[in-house]
């Protein structure tokens, strides 16, 4: 049986990794069949939000400095070609307790790769930003360049960018599966037709378990939630007096940004509630208790943010055993590249997630990613 169509290489997820990798492979003058399962852009993922926090100074290891450095001159590319802003900065608050690994990594991370840093005290930061109000001996990493990403907006951007180089893509596409095709290359299946191509980008987030069994039990899906709390001081709350955030406290690790294009101050803990999830079944809908969760924690550290809640909305992460990225070409496919594992702070790189990808697919990259590859799990 004769596929559909024949390419260069397919993408299947055009969410925020999928998207960019569809667009560097058709700017390198790769014929490109990008697939996603739902719209384009869609809330059933990862890759959704209105904003997204992007930092240079990132406590999680040193060795994403240089993907981070290269991922603001990708999205600084992307909005001058796209002619609409993508990355607005607001500055970047890590912080928590003396010794903490968030305020501790952060400035490492600063201090390793000469990025210019402020750090301040609880009662310094509260005198500066008084959003935050964090207890005086708590330690503050500011970094300038820190501040959002709108994804929404990002995957537009790189899907009309990938569609312009001739990229072709089609939404409300399910993959059913794939095969290796006898000359090497694979054999796609969706419910309508079937595709071939040399190279395969699975780029599925929490769907991405269920195309490679490389990835099973290293890329767990987990039910997250976020909350917009509308200010009783808007002022404090707004892009330009309040930075975007990362905070380790005793009640767990969160984060937040500041009120833009919707009501209300976002905010969200990592790991809301451990709750791994079936990415077809589970509970999408939030409930009292995670409202409770982030109001409580709100009340404490942002008294002035936490009024009346303006929206609560759910997403996945995908989370790998040490929490850092999953980058590599499968062990028995090599001519299939996969970008999975961004555990709850991906998005950021996706620019250049998308860039690493098409090198993957196409032979090797340059770029530091050892520390992503899959047999670390082995």
């Amino acid at each position: 049986m004769n596929a559909d169509s024949s390419h260069d290489a397919i993408v299947v997820g055009v969410g925020g990794m999928g998207s960019a990798a569809t667009y560097h492979l058709a700017r390198r003058g790769l014929d490109v069949l990008g697939l996603e399962r739902y719209d384009i852009p869609h809330t059933m993922g990862s890759s959704h939000g209105i904003t997204r926090i992007i930092r240079r100074a990132y406590y999680e290891h040193p060795s994403y400095i240089p993907l981070v450095e290269r991922a603001y001159d990708l999205w600084d590319d992307l909005a001058a070609l796209s002619e609409r802003p993508l990355i607005h900065r607001t500055g970047s608050i890590d912080a928590g307790p003396p010794d903490d690994p968030v305020f501790e990594g952060s400035l490492r991370s600063c201090e390793e790769h000469d990025i210019p840093h402020e750090v301040l005290t609880g009662a310094e930061l509260a005198e500066r930003f008084p959003g935050y109000h964090l207890p005086e001996d708590y330690r503050a990493l500011y970094q300038e360049d820190g501040g959002f990403v709108v994804p929404e907006q990002a995957i537009i951007a790189h899907t009309q960018a990938a569609q312009a180089e001739g990229a072709e893509i089609h939404a409300r596409t399910r993959v059913d599966g794939w095969t290796k095709t006898p000359d090497g290359g694979v054999r796609v299946e969706t419910a309508r037709k079937s595709y071939e191509a040399d190279r395969l980008v699975l780029a599925a987030g929490a769907w991405n378990q269920e195309l490679a069994d490389a990835l099973e039990g290293v890329a767990v899906p987990e039910r997250q939630v976020l909350a917009w709390l509308q200010p009783e001081t808007p002022e404090l709350f707004q892009p330009e007096s309040f930075p975007v955030w990362n905070l380790s406290v005793p009640e767990g690790r969160f984060y937040g940004l500041p009120a833009y294009d919707v009501p209300g101050m976002k905010l969200g803990r990592y790991h809301h509630r451990d709750e791994q999830v079936d990415p077809d079944d589970w509970n999408r809908d939030p409930d009292a208790e995670d409202e409770r969760l982030l109001r409580e924690f709100a009340e404490d550290y942002f008294p002035e943010g936490a009024g009346p809640t303006m929206g609560l909305a759910t997403c996945m992460f995908t989370n790998s055993p040490d929490e850092h990225f999953i980058l590599d070409t499968l062990p028995a496919h090599p001519q299939v590249a996969v970008g999975a594992g961004f555990s709850g702070h991906g998005f950021k790189f996706a620019s250049v997630i998308g860039e690493v990808l098409a090198d993957l697919a196409t032979g090797g990259t340059d770029h530091p990613i050892e520390m992503f590859r899959l047999n670390r799990f082995e």
